[in-house]
């Protein structure tokens, strides 16, 4: 029991995000106590993890991160950039397939298209969601494709894997147009079509800087997953309760507070849960990919998700929820923001992928502080 409960130097110094000679300097000054266990100095967790959480640090893990450099996205003081753009601008002012290309290639296009997709055959139970559809085709379309472990050929795979994911949803409408957003509403919505919007959104969520879905996409991308296999590795981190789902959450309690918001948001508060759609890990006072889409939205007329936001002083509303108000106001499947989440974010994984091949190779190789046993 006394070695579950104890790190050797290596580890501790992992911990600490520090060199093993600095372990025993703080022994030395009596910030670690060291103890001798079978001829191995030995040091107690909690105290080691009380000597982190004072010096602030964040051990190995850390390490693996802080190599990742990135030209894709920058989170600064509650505003995001693509390339040093404002996103929320470029939804504004450019097509999906053009940020797209321009997030893979650094070349500013005007009028990209993207290929017809493909129809992929799908036998799936009625019980199958959007997202579920979106994963099985994106597998099927990796293994119908012989050249997809040729890496270089990133960009051509992406656009055709877009367009093959957005073919594989159910027709709701016939499309109105040839862009991806004209495509992907016709697929989601019976109401009349509104291109324009959705690529506002797919803009807005085309990446999101190191997020677990990228880290994951990135991790699959350091040991040369062909781009396919890198979308299923960030869709498999969406399917969190924690990251992708969160807009299914926020549109089934909107759909609640239409008829009664104070009552539904009570009912929430009564049962000990938090209500859907509201703060950030990492924007600290307002999510501005929600301010502009709620703007946005506000145009098309009155919101649920406003009164809801009013009741809620203490914080700020996320994208979930401006995701859970565009599936509300026009009559798409609870879990379509999922869905248009993981469509849009293809572009990001496969941004990052890109860069990831010209790193090293299984460059994310961490280590584990051993709890168990020893020999």
């Amino acid at each position: 029991m006394l070695m579950e409960s104890m790190l050797t130097t290596n580890q501790a110094a992992r911990r600490l995000g520090v060199k093993p000679a600095t372990v025993y300097a703080y022994v030395s000054r009596g910030l670690l106590t060291s103890k001798k266990v079978n001829r191995q100095s030995m040091f107690d967790v909690a105290e080691v993890e009380t000597l982190a959480q004072r010096t602030g640090a964040r051990g190995a893990v850390a390490a693996v991160t802080d190599r990742i450099r990135t030209r894709i996205s920058l989170l600064e003081n509650d505003r995001l950039y693509f390339r040093g753009r404002s996103v929320p601008e470029l939804s504004s002012t450019k097509r999906f397939e053009d940020v797209a290309h321009w997030l893979w290639t650094e070349i500013d296009s005007v009028g990209m298209q993207f290929p017809e997709g493909q129809e992929i055959w799908m036998a799936l139970p009625e019980s199958a969601t959007l997202t579920d559809r979106v994963r099985v085709a994106v597998a099927l379309a990796g293994a119908g494709d012989p050249l997809r472990f040729d890496l270089s050929r990133a960009v051509t795979t992406a656009k055709a894997l877009i367009a093959d994911v957005v073919e594989s949803l159910p027709l709701q409408q016939r499309p109105q147009g040839t862009d991806i957003a004209d495509r992907l509403w016709a697929r989601l919505s019976p109401a009349p079509a509104q291109p324009d919007l959705l690529n506002t959104v797919l803009v807005l969520l085309a990446d999101h800087d190191l997020a677990i879905s990228t880290m994951a996409a990135r991790v699959a991308a350091s040991a040369r997953a062909h781009p396919y296999a890198v979308v299923s590795a960030g869709l498999g981190a969406l399917e969190g309760q924690k990251h992708g789902t969160a807009s299914t959450l926020a549109h089934r309690f909107l759909q609640q507070a239409k008829a009664d918001p104070m009552g539904a948001i009570a009912e929430h508060l009564r049962a000990g849960q938090a209500i859907p759609g509201f703060g950030h890990y990492v924007y600290q006072r307002c999510d501005p990919r929600a301010d502009h889409l709620f703007a946005v939205l506000r145009s098309h007329g009155e919101l649920v998700a406003d009164k809801v936001i009013a009741a809620q002083q203490q914080t700020f509303p996320n994208v979930d929820l401006a995701l859970a108000q565009l599936g509300v106001m026009f009559e798409m499947a609870p879990d379509a923001g999922e869905a248009i989440f993981a469509i849009a974010r293809i572009v990001g994984w496969i941004a990052h992928a890109m860069e990831e091949y010209a790193e090293p190779g299984l460059r994310f190789r961490a280590l584990g502080v051993y709890m168990g046993d020893r020999p």
